[in-house]
């Protein structure tokens, strides 16, 4: 199972991002983009920690398998260690499922990490922070791209953990937004 794919020789197969980031220029927004490889959750986890207690974390299920309903569902604030607890607690569906974006946000720096369904993060705040913990997970400078064409896998087999996330904790639900959507 994987959660991107893209054609190889005709035949669609799992698609893996370079460990590679993007600073921010004059002329972008001021953010570090990153593909995440093989959609490893550590990438977002390592790049939490560079954030300021208490923490919000916003599940966006935008497509759904008849588990939830489609919305956005914010976390109430959570240290550190809650937010790393639900990151390993559902790791297998947050790497191998397309359903979701997932945000981590530190309200005291306005700081966010955003993880969209393509597997690219996109980290507002700390960005010096965030460079080094890049490093030290092996990524070095590049351009993230995404590739043409792609395809987005939700898997029946994670229906019951993507309600396990909804039924996570007190979740506050609010309606998708245009750009939440596919």
């Amino acid at each position: 199972m994987y959660k991107l794919g893209h054609l190889v020789d005709g035949e669609w197969a799992p698609y893996r991002h370079p460990a590679v980031f993007s600073l921010p220029d004059a002329e972008a927004h001021q953010r570090v983009v990153v593909g995440v490889p093989g959609s490893d959750p550590e990438v977002i986890l390592r790049l939490a920690r560079c954030l300021e207690e208490p923490l919000l974390l916003l599940h966006i299920l935008h497509t759904v398998r008849g588990e939830a309903e489609p919305a956005r569902y914010q976390s109430p604030e959570l240290s550190c260690s809650e937010v790393e607890a639900f990151i390993r607690e559902f790791r297998p569906f947050l790497a191998n499922d397309s359903r979701f974006d997932l945000w981590v946000h530190s309200p005291s720096q306005q700081a966010t990490l955003a993880w969209d369904r393509h597997d690219m993060l996109y980290a507002y705040g700390p960005l010096d922070d965030y460079v080094n913990a890049l490093r030290e997970l092996g990524f070095t400078e590049g351009e993230p791209q995404l590739p043409v064409p792609h395809a987005h896998n939700y898997h029946a087999a994670f229906d019951g953990m993507s309600r396990e996330v909804v039924e996570w904790c007190d979740w506050w639900k609010s309606p998708l937004r245009p750009e939440d959507e596919q």
